[in-house]
C-alpha cells in the first residue's frame, strides 16, 4: 500500500514551509550578492576641542577592513565615492589583506589608486601581523601609502596623525606615535582594535579604528551575534571617553564568510571643524 507524503494532508503547513524556504533563499542571496557591495557613505561633522588651534576644517575619509583581493566591484565603488567626496586625508585602520588566500599584490593594486592632498595613512590590522608582506616598508612605499607603525607625522602644522601596531597581536606604542606632536595641534591616533581606546583616550583628541565590521551579520534591534577579540564594548560609530572621541568603522570588506546582513559596508567622511 502506497503512503502519501504527509504534507499532502497538510496544505497550510506545506505552503508555510515553501514560503520559509523561498524567504531564506532570498535573504541568503541578498546577504551574499547585494549587501556586501552596497557601500554606505556616512557623513559626520564634529568640533575640535577648544584647546586645539585648528586653523581650518579637516575632511577625513576613514576606511577600514578592506579585505581586498584587488580591484573588484566593491573596490571600484569605494574609489568612485572617494572621488566624489574629495577628502583632505585618507586613513586606513588595518586589515587591507583579504585573509587566507589573499595576496599583498592584490592589496597594492587598490592602495595605489587612493589619493588625497594630505596623504594616505595606514596602520596594521591583525591580518597584516599574521601575514606580513615581504619588505613591508617598500611594499607600502610603492603603493604611495604611509605606514604608521608606532610613529606619527604632521600632515598640517596644526594636525598630527599617529598610528600604532594592532593591540590584539602586535606591540602598540602610543607614546612613540604621539610624543612628537606640536603643542596645540590636533592629535589623531589610528589603530585597528577599538578596545585599545581605553588605554589611550587621555592622549588623543580623535581616534579611528575598525576590526568589528559592525558585527557583519546583525539581527535588527539585537546586539551583535559575534565580535572579534579586542572589540567589546565598541561596535560601530562614535564613542567618547573624557575629552577624546573615537569612530569605529563597519569596514568595507568581509571576513570569514563573504556575507553581510543589516550591516552595510561603510565609508565614513568626518569633517573636524575648528
Amino acid at each position: 500500500m502506497l503512503t502519501r507524503w504527509p504534507f499532502s494532508r497538510r496544505p497550510r503547513l506545506r505552503r508555510l514551509t515553501f514560503f520559509v524556504i523561498v524567504l531564506a533563499a532570498l535573504l541568503a542571496g541578498y546577504a551574499v550578492g547585494v549587501e556586501p557591495y552596497w557601500l554606505e557613505v556616512t557623513r559626520h561633522t564634529v568640533p575640535a576641542s577648544a584647546a586645539v588651534r585648528l586653523t581650518s576644517p579637516l575632511r577625513v575619509a576613514h576606511v577600514s577592513d578592506l579585505h581586498t583581493r584587488g580591484l573588484g566591484r566593491r573596490e571600484r565603488a569605494l574609489l568612485a565615492r572617494l572621488e566624489q567626496e574629495r577628502p583632505d586625508l585618507i586613513v586606513i585602520t588595518g586589515d587591507t589583506l583579504a585573509g587566507f588566500g589573499g595576496t599583498h599584490r592584490g592589496t597594492r593594486e587598490l592602495l595605489t589608486q587612493l589619493k588625497a592632498p594630505l596623504g594616505v595613512y595606514l596602520v596594521r590590522g591583525n591580518w597584516e601581523n599574521w601575514q606580513p608582506p615581504g619588505n613591508e616598508a617598500e611594499h607600502y612605499r610603492l603603493a604611495g601609502v604611509k605606514l604608521l607603525l608606532n610613529r606619527g607625522e604632521s600632515v598640517r602644522p596644526d594636525v598630527w596623525v599617529g598610528g600604532v601596531d594592532d593591540a590584539g597581536n602586535g606591540r602598540p606604542d602610543a607614546l612613540a606615535a604621539l610624543g612628537a606632536a606640536p603643542p596645540g595641534a590636533l592629535r589623531i591616533l589610528l589603530f585597528h582594535s577599538p578596545a585599545y581606546f581605553d588605554q589611550v583616550a587621555d592622549q588623543v583628541h580623535f581616534a579611528f579604528s575598525g576590526h568589528t565590521h559592525g558585527g557583519q551579520v546583525r539581527i535588527p534591534f539585537l546586539p551583535p551575534l559575534w565580535l572579534p577579540y579586542g572589540s567589546w564594548p565598541y561596535v560601530e560609530g562614535w564613542y567618547e571617553l573624557g575629552a577624546a572621541r573615537m569612530y569605529v568603522s563597519r569596514g568595507v570588506g568581509t571576513s570569514v564568510l563573504p556575507v553581510r546582513f543589516a550591516c552595510r559596508p561603510e565609508l565614513a567622511i568626518i569633517t573636524i571643524q575648528p
